[in-house]
């Protein structure tokens, strides 16, 4: 199995918002919420300031604000569409997304890699854009033919254990590493507990 591991590049932050409305009439949705989604993207304006001084006032054409439960489900809607087309496996959460296959021959690995094409090729259609240097490629198992995949023209990188959802993952698919770091943590922890608090 090849797990592509995606990463798009200040993903909330270049959702156009007038195709993220296109999107969502394109669910379906319209009428009384589609008003107030709109109104809660647009219309915002900002500014630059720095050493005191400040820019003029620019209309915000762009980004999905964060901070709520409707930022990450608007960025789903968005992405939904991902998959069109895409023969490989792919896994969705807000930003994180994994895009996987079982490559048993260089068949396969082709395979895989036209649909990192497409991927690419959605991307451009979108205005969104994958931080290429921060996608990376494990494989998993022993008999894996190690395909190496590229996106926009740049070699992946390849990478024996990735933090994903918080998980470290390895591609053994053991968890001793992922243990022994949650470990580790938890010690720095209990010693700054130690150095802090007084007992009476």
């Amino acid at each position: 199995m090849d797990v592509i591991f995606l990463d798009f590049a200040k993903a909330f932050d270049k959702v156009l918002h007038r195709c993220m409305l296109a999107k969502l009439q394109a669910h379906g949705i319209d009428g009384q919420v589609m008003r107030w989604v709109a109104s809660w993207l647009k219309g915002r304006k900002q500014r630059v300031c720095l050493d005191g001084h400040s820019s003029g006032l620019v209309d915000v054409l762009s980004g999905i604000p964060q901070g709520s439960v409707l930022g990450p489900l608007l960025f789903l809607i968005f992405i939904n569409d991902l998959e069109d087309d895409i023969m490989s496996m792919i896994l969705k959460f807000a930003d994180d997304t994994k895009i996987f296959r079982k490559v048993t021959s260089a068949t396969d690995g082709v395979q895989l890699q036209q649909d990192l094409n497409r991927l690419c090729d959605w991307a451009e259609k979108w205005q969104m854009e994958f931080n290429v240097a921060k996608c990376k490629t494990m494989h998993i198992g022993s008999w894996n033919t190690e395909y190496k995949c590229n996106m926009k023209g740049r070699q992946l990188d390849v990478v024996t254990t990735e933090k994903d959802l918080g998980v470290l993952i390895s591609s053994n698919l053991k968890v001793a590493e992922h243990c022994q770091g949650a470990y580790c943590k938890a010690n720095r922890m209990l010693g700054l507990l130690k150095r802090t608090v007084i007992r009476l």
